[in-house]
């Protein structure tokens, strides 16, 4: 198949990147508005950006009328208009159900927390507040956000933001670092697919990857 986006639809392009790039992690977003309510959204474009400065980032796409979504009007910078702060919450086995009911659309002010049946814990440095039953959380202020398409129905945003606190729940700690096995997040694939990250291997990276023999047998070289 070959496939150019320009001239595809939104939806098409959107089903083509979820269904490769996986598994993705989830990011549980939490934001407040300048008001101080509290927004909660789950996003799956999220990764880590680098150590120096500590930082991450999520994107969210803009609504079908070009607006931007209750998450970026919240975390985007202060001189934008925002309160320039979010947190991620870690998704787990535990909570999946209701961090995909955090996605339900509802309007601006109003609580995806209670809706989802999720309580809030409140934050060290940041003021938007986390999932008190994720146990990893990132406290992010906004760096800069990225627009792709102001202005424009599923235009893309990068929101960049650097982490100035960190919790980790010590029952996910071994030898100091965290334990995948412990940690049990979930990910999400194509469609509405989505998968558990309990089978794990140990491989080395660079030379010594192929030198060592496979850790398991999938049929491939």
């Amino acid at each position: 198949m070959h496939f150019t986006p320009s001239q595809e639809s939104i939806a098409a392009c959107y089903r083509l990147l979820i269904g490769v790039i996986v598994p993705r992690p989830i990011a549980v977003v939490g934001t407040c508005s300048l008001a101080g309510r509290a927004n909660l959204a789950p996003f799956s474009f999220f990764t880590g950006i680098g150590s120096r400065p500590m930082s991450l980032l999520f994107c969210p796409v803009n609504n079908r009328d070009g607006s931007e979504k209750d998450s970026l009007r919240n975390a985007k910078p202060r001189t934008e208009g925002g309160q320039g702060e979010f947190t991620v919450s870690v998704c787990t086995e535990a909570i999946v159900r209701r961090v995909a009911a955090a996605a339900e659309s509802l309007p601006f002010g109003e609580s995806e927390f209670t809706f989802a049946g999720l309580d809030e814990r409140r934050s060290t440095v940041v003021a938007p507040p986390s999932v008190a039953a994720s146990p990893a959380v990132f406290e992010c202020r906004t760096l800069q956000v990225v627009r792709l398409a102001a202005g424009q129905a599923g235009g893309g945003n990068i929101v960049v933001g650097e982490v100035v606190h960190a919790w980790i729940d010590d029952a996910l700690l071994a030898d100091g670092a965290v334990d995948p096995q412990r940690l049990r997040a979930v990910a999400r694939m194509g469609g509405e697919s989505w998968a558990t990250t309990r089978e794990c291997f140990d491989l080395a990276m660079g030379r010594e990857a192929l030198q060592a023999p496979p850790p398991l047998d999938f049929g491939v070289g």
